[in-house]
């Protein structure tokens, strides 16, 4: 049985921020798509949500924008705080595997990957 979309139980704070009840989906997942202006059927189906979730969502996050958008901001500086702290951990290991010859048997696979980047970056 699903929740009605006014109903208050449609949408649950969880340890990951507001979420679409029954769902591991958060608020802040649907608001990338919203921002962007996707359509709510696009967005409906991406998630696989009832429609009546996709409504609860929406409402939820209509009713409550100031609110939703300083987490979502929050959310959004949190996760880049997050990549660049594990791209500087990793910098060190990513050149030490760029420089690894390829997997044995995978020689051709590997130069045309290697011709495919190359492309890839005149292109750039």
């Amino acid at each position: 049985m699903t929740s009605a979309p006014n109903s208050p139980s449609a949408i649950t704070r969880t340890e990951r921020g507001l979420t679409i009840a029954s769902t591991r989906i958060t608020l802040y997942d649907v608001m990338d798509y919203v921002i962007a202006q996707y359509p709510p059927k696009f967005i409906q189906g991406l998630f696989e949500l009832t429609e009546e979730q996709l409504n609860a969502a929406l409402d939820y996050i209509e009713i409550n924008r100031s609110e939703v958008e300083a987490e979502y901001q929050q959310v959004i500086q949190e996760t880049e705080e997050l990549r660049r702290y594990y791209e500087e951990q990793n910098r060190e290991r990513a050149t030490r595997i760029s420089t690894l010859p390829p997997p044995p048997g995978l020689e051709a696979a590997w130069e045309k990957l290697q011709a495919s980047k190359a492309r890839h970056q005149l292109q750039s």
